[in-house]
C-alpha cells in the first residue's frame, strides 16, 4: 500500500527543501501492537476518537494542526513520515486538504463517495468540501469511518457500532438545538456572510442566506467587485454583523465594515478570539469548539446572538 505513498513523499521532499529536518512522530512504547491511525483533520480526529472511546484499539495522529488552514497546510518531514507508517489513513477528500493531495492517495477519502446530488457546487463545478455543516453527512462520514475501523479490529465492532448509534442520538440532539436557536433569529435577518464560502450546507440545512468575498478555497482571489457587492448586500438588507473565521485572515470582513462605514451604514465585525467562528478546523484543546458538537454549537449561539 506504501509504494505509491512513498514515492509521493519522495518528490516532496525535494520540492520542500525546509523541510527534511523534522522528526517523525512519537514512537509507539515497546510491545505496543495497536493500528496505527493518521488522520488529515481535526474532525476525523475527533470521529475516531468517539468511536474508539471505551476500545482504545488505536494510535492516533493528526497531520493538520487544530486551528490551521487544510487549504494552504504545507505538509511538514513529520508529516510525510507519519502518514507512510500509517497502517491507516483517512482523509477529507473533495480537494479540501489542497497541497497535501499528492501524498494522500493511498488514503481513504471519507467523502469522495457521497451521493454528488448531496454536494454543494459553484456554477464552475467545484464541489464545496466542507460537508460538515450537513449533519447527515458527517453521519455518512463517521459510518465510512467506522466500517474501516471495525475491518481492521473486528474484535471491537461492537464497541464501534454502539459508540457510533449513542453519537448519532446526540447529533440528533444538536440538530434540534440549531433548529430551536435558530428560530430567534427573524427569517429577514438570517444572513451570514463571512470570508470564505464554508457554509454552504449549513445554509441549504437551515434556509440560511450566505454570503461570501471568497470562494470555497482560501486560496482563491477576493476581488474589490466582490467585496463591493457584499457590501452592496450589508447595506441592502441592514445586516447587522459580519464574522471572522478562526482559520482565515480577518481583514476581509474589516475592509467590509470600512465600506459600508464610507457608505454611511454601519456593521459590527464578530472575531474576537472567543467569537470567531470555526470553519475548516475544530479549535485547540479547552476551545469551546474543540470536539465537532462544541464547534457547531459554539457557531450557531454566536451567529444567533449577533443576528437576532
Amino acid at each position: 500500500m506504501k509504494r505509491t505513498v512513498l514515492l509521493s513523499v519522495m518528490i516532496l521532499f525535494m520540492l520542500t527543501a525546509g523541510g527534511c529536518s523534522g522528526n517523525g512522530g512519537d514512537q509507539p512504547a515497546a510491545g505496543d501492537q495497536r493500528p496505527d491511525v493518521a488522520v488529515t483533520t481535526t474532525f476525523l480526529l475527533d470521529m475516531v476518537e468517539v468511536l474508539d472511546e471505551g476500545a482504545d484499539a488505536f494510535d492516533t495522529e493528526l497531520i493538520i494542526p487544530a486551528g490551521v488552514d487544510p487549504h494552504t497546510y504545507q505538509p511538514k518531514a513529520s508529516n510525510l513520515t507519519t502518514i507512510v507508517e500509517s497502517d491507516i489513513l483517512f482523509y477529507q477528500g473533495l480537494n479540501f486538504e489542497g497541497r497535501m493531495a499528492d501524498v494522500l492517495t493511498d488514503g481513504i477519502p471519507v467523502a469522495e463517495d457521497f451521493d454528488r446530488a448531496s454536494l454543494e457546487t459553484e456554477e464552475e463545478g467545484e464541489t464545496d468540501p466542507h460537508f460538515w455543516f450537513n449533519i447527515e453527512l458527517y453521519k455518512q462520514a463517521m459510518t465510512i469511518v467506522k466500517t474501516e475501523l471495525s475491518e481492521a479490529e473486528p474484535d471491537h465492532e461492537k464497541t464501534f457500532q454502539a459508540n457510533m448509534e449513542a453519537y448519532f442520538r446526540d447529533l440528533d440532539e444538536l440538530d434540534s438545538y440549531v433548529r430551536e436557536r435558530l428560530s430567534e433569529v427573524p427569517a429577514e435577518s438570517r444572513i451570514l456572510i463571512t470570508p470564505h464560502d464554508a457554509f454552504g450546507y449549513l445554509s441549504a440545512s437551515y434556509d440560511l442566506d450566505v454570503h461570501a468575498p471568497q470562494g470555497f478555497s482560501t486560496e482563491s482571489e477576493v476581488s474589490n467587485n466582490t467585496i463591493s457587492m457584499t457590501a452592496d448586500i450589508i447595506m441592502e438588507r441592514d445586516v447587522k454583523s459580519v464574522f471572522v473565521e478562526t482559520t482565515t485572515n480577518p481583514d476581509q470582513m474589516r475592509r467590509l465594515e470600512e465600506i459600508v462605514s464610507s457608505r454611511g451604514g454601519t456593521v459590527n465585525v464578530v472575531g474576537s478570539a472567543d467569537e470567531a467562528l470555526y470553519s475548516d478546523s475544530l479549535g485547540e484543546a479547552g476551545e469551546p469548539g474543540d470536539t465537532y458538537i462544541g464547534m457547531y454549537r459554539h457557531n450557531i449561539d454566536t451567529i444567533v446572538e449577533n443576528l437576532k
